[in-house]
């Protein structure tokens, strides 16, 4: 598997950032942080803001320095509870994961399902996580597969792009 230590935030991210940064609350997760925009974002409106990804060095070498930067897979180091958590998926459909910051498995879906039900232990009941997708992947399969976890789900936004829709999924944890 390769990693990419030198995620640069694109249109994605930045799409994503018009989402989030009026969300407000006491604890903020991002999984899978790459650069750190994102993290910087909630680091202004979270008194506790933690941010994993996969790769040590993603963390050590980001432009944006976060706080709180874990290695781990998805949240499955954490042990606390979060208001909110965000992820910008690795969504594209491959048949094999060789880029862990694109690259969603089958349907763009596997790593996506894996991230989220890590993601469901660390949310407070009733917290939200938002997610961001594309039209390239089975969107519409991984919001019923995260209704089926127990979250209240729908489409937050939506951007066109030249090839693809970018979409931002809001699941409620409500069981």
């Amino acid at each position: 598997m390769q990693s990419n230590s030198r995620y640069e935030p694109a249109e994605d991210t930045f799409f994503l950032a018009d989402h989030i940064q009026n969300e407000r609350g006491q604890s903020a997760l991002e999984i899978g942080t790459g650069s750190g925009y994102l993290t910087k974002i909630l680091e202004k409106n979270f008194e506790l803001v933690v941010a994993t990804d996969i790769d040590h060095t993603t963390i050590s070498t980001q432009d944006e320095r976060i706080q709180n930067g874990i290695c781990c897979v998805s949240a499955d180091a954490l042990g606390a509870q979060f208001d909110l958590v965000v992820c910008n998926l690795p969504y594209l459909p491959s048949e094999k994961i060789t880029d862990r910051t694109v690259d969603g498995g089958k349907e763009g879906l596997e790593i996506p399902i894996q991230i989220i039900k890590s993601a469901k232990y660390r949310l407070k009941p009733g917290a939200k996580m938002l997610y961001l997708t594309s039209s390239l992947a089975n969107y519409t399969k991984l919001m019923r597969q995260t209704e089926l976890m127990g979250f209240d789900v729908r489409v937050l936004a939506k951007k066109k792009l030249f090839f693809e829709e970018l979409i931002i999924v809001q699941a409620i944890l409500v069981s």
